[in-house]
């Protein structure tokens, strides 16, 4: 390539050049939501984040192999050891089956994942559905020494593989540190006395009777523990060692460190190249999550109803609200953020808009080349997804600005410009032209307003007037006026 793409690799802390294990393909696999509850705009990041990595390797010419999995089993409450099945306490609450909780949640996170136009993974294996992988891989794991069955459950063994391994060198932590903070916890919870070490966890846990959801194995009925699930399927579809594994910072440990220990534990070799991580959306300084019951909804944002809403706001201005800054980057929930993205992510289609309609001229003052040299160095450098929009709004710029004559743009120009507009906007960073809403109704109400206005100033009634422009400038919508008449749109 003529220009490297770099990506944070969170193994090296450091911007790594992409460089695929066997070119042309590409091994990317992203843990998937627990299909207990509705998906929140805290999940809209990591799998927004992706689609557009996803999107920009595909536009590279790699042939990518995107795997996101489905967990609707093993994912205890605590998110350690102990405690219910989340799926398993919702069906409890909700007096349904477990597997009707999956279905009711998997399909309402498919529908909030097309409203926000990110693109279906290649494969969506279920936790479920594999669970004679994970029951293989714990032999495995068993065999060479570094896990051990407990009175029906099985644990690895921290200490062992780390004589012979690094654990903690993905997450930065400390092994002797581990092991002195479990040990101050309580041990006395249910299971934690089964292990010999407090630091060790779960590869498969024998299932209390009133657990409902249990498999055989031969250790006992049980259930897999929560990291093994995508150690075993990112193996049986991308290979001992693949690409690329992506999620949020908030998986980097426990759970992306145990997977590095289990592949290690089981083959010998380390899973992945590039860890890569996109950091947490927050809600007042901290992290939005079902957990700390502080999450809003995809739905409530499209609908508005919520408490902490002052509007309702549509699926691309969500989209644009997270790409606005960087994944790496912490991003604050605020009202008057997203509305700044929904006005951002409307000036640049209605610029699109404008494109088809602009005068050719015979000379330029605008380096249409230059700019798409920019988006691409940002993209390359570390998917700067906010120094793109930036790019892009410098293009909305120049096509208002040949609107109304300031600029000159050649034919090849304005074909260029439409080229990079739609490349950048629509292909890699995932945005599309909304559905517009009785777009008749409110164009004929916008025209009897302005042809109340145009009568107020006929009249001399320029208070009137003003009040009309006024009120309708407060519902985000632009008055122009000319020699031809007045005209409108939306902000």
């Amino acid at each position: 390539m003529e220009h490297p793409l770099f990506l944070t690799n969170s193994l090296s802390r450091q911007k790594e050049n992409f460089v695929p294990i066997n070119p042309p393909l590409v091994g990317l696999y992203v843990c998937g939501p627990t299909v207990y509850g509705e998906a929140h705009l805290g999940h809209a990041r990591p799998y927004i984040t992706f689609d557009v990595l996803n999107r920009y390797l595909t536009h590279l010419g790699y042939k990518v192999r995107y795997v996101r999995n489905i967990t609707d089993v093993g994912h205890l409450e605590n998110d350690a050891d102990e405690g219910e099945d989340k799926i398993a306490k919702k069906a409890r609450l909700e007096q349904l089956e477990p597997m009707e909780v999956v279905e009711l949640y998997t399909g309402s996170f498919h529908e909030s994942m097309r409203q926000l136009n990110n693109n279906p993974p290649s494969i969506e294996p279920r936790a479920s559905g594999h669970i004679i992988e994970q029951i293989e891989m714990i032999k495995k794991i068993i065999a060479n020494g570094y896990a051990y069955e407990s009175n029906g459950s099985v644990y690895f063994d921290v200490i062992n593989y780390s004589k012979a391994h690094d654990y903690g060198k993905l997450s930065g932590r400390v092994i002797e540190d581990l092991i002195a903070g479990a040990g101050n916890e309580r041990r006395e919870l249910e299971g934690q006395s089964e292990k010999r070490n407090p630091a060790d966890f779960a590869l498969w846990k024998k299932a209390s009777p009133e657990h409902i959801m249990r498999w055989p194995s031969p250790w006992s009925d049980g259930f897999p523990g929560w990291h093994i699930e995508c150690s075993a399927m990112s193996g049986k579809y991308l290979g001992e060692t693949f690409d690329i594994h992506g999620g949020g910072m908030d998986l980097l440990f426990p759970h992306h460190e145990s997977e590095i220990a289990q592949s290690k534990g089981s083959c010998g070799k380390a899973p992945v190249k590039y860890w890569m991580h996109n950091n947490m959306i927050t809600i007042n300084g901290q992290k939005m999550g079902k957990s700390l019951g502080n999450f809003i909804t995809l739905r409530q944002f499209f609908t508005g109803n919520h408490k902490l809403l002052e509007q309702s706001y549509n699926a691309m201005a969500i989209r644009f609200f997270i790409l606005q800054a960087h994944y790496r980057s912490t991003l604050d929930f605020s009202n008057d953020g997203l509305i700044a993205a929904e006005k951002g992510y409307n000036r640049i289609m209605a610029a699109l808009e404008v494109l088809p309609s602009l005068e050719a001229s015979d000379t330029s003052t605008f380096d249409v080349n230059e700019l798409s040299k920019k988006c691409y160095d940002a993209m390359n450098d570390d998917l700067n997804t906010a120094i793109v929009l930036s790019h892009l709004f410098d293009a909305v710029r120049v096509i208002n600005s040949a609107k109304a004559g300031t600029e000159k743009l050649t034919a090849v120009d304005i074909n260029a410009l439409k080229a990079i507009m739609n490349t950048f906007a629509f292909d890699i960073l995932g945005l599309h032209a909304e559905e517009k809403k009785s777009d008749d109704d409110l164009d004929n109400v916008m025209r009897l307003l302005l042809t109340m206005r145009t009568d107020a100033k006929a009249n001399k009634d320029f208070a009137t007037s003003d009040k009309i422009r006024d009120e309708l400038i407060k519902l985000n919508f632009t008055i122009k006026d000319s020699k031809d008449g007045s005209s409108w749109s939306k902000m």
